[in-house]
């Protein structure tokens, strides 16, 4: 169950989410590599890592393949991991070598950032999970790109496997 705050719309995404399920099920979901080349993609699109590192510091390097726009590629730190409370990390646009792309040259909106900063908090409720993702762009920009849609589609898969 998705749900927006509009008063942030404009300079941030701003969305939660509330998942039938323990917040240590939900937080292992996105620090378990194994679970989240299962859902962290939009729908019908795959995730493949060359790098991944969940821990303060750690790094990775992702691609998503979506099969009508190709690869999209994307690198970051993770800038906090705090069990079963918090993540936070960067997404960069990058190539497949981990070099930083001009988000024109990936194929994307000029207006879209070379980074931005991704938070998730988690909370539980009943054994009920909600987490508040936050990400450094504005909702506006990032529903009219499809990224803002495709966090939500990733949700709906997480949902699904939990």
């Amino acid at each position: 169950m998705e749900e927006r705050n509009k008063a942030t719309t404009d300079r941030e995404v701003y969305l939660t989410y509330t998942f039938n399920a323990p917040r240590e099920m939900v937080f292992k979901a996105w620090t378990d590599p194994k679970q989240l080349v299962k859902w962290f993609a939009p729908h019908n699109c795959t995730i493949s890592y060359k790098q991944l590192d969940i821990r303060k510091g750690g790094t990775y390097l992702s691609c998503i393949n979506n099969p009508q726009y190709g690869d999209c590629w994307c690198k970051g730190v993770y800038k906090e991991v705090i069990f079963p409370e918090l993540i936070e990390f960067t997404m960069v646009v990058s190539d497949e070598h981990g070099n930083t792309v001009d988000p024109v040259r990936a194929g994307m909106d000029p207006d879209w950032p070379i980074e931005t900063l991704v938070s998730i908090a988690f909370s539980e409720h009943d054994g009920k999970t909600t987490i508040v993702l936050r990400q450094t762009v504005s909702q506006q920009l990032a529903t009219k790109t499809g990224a803002y849609p495709s966090w939500i589609q990733m949700l709906e898969r997480l949902e699904t496997e939990l």
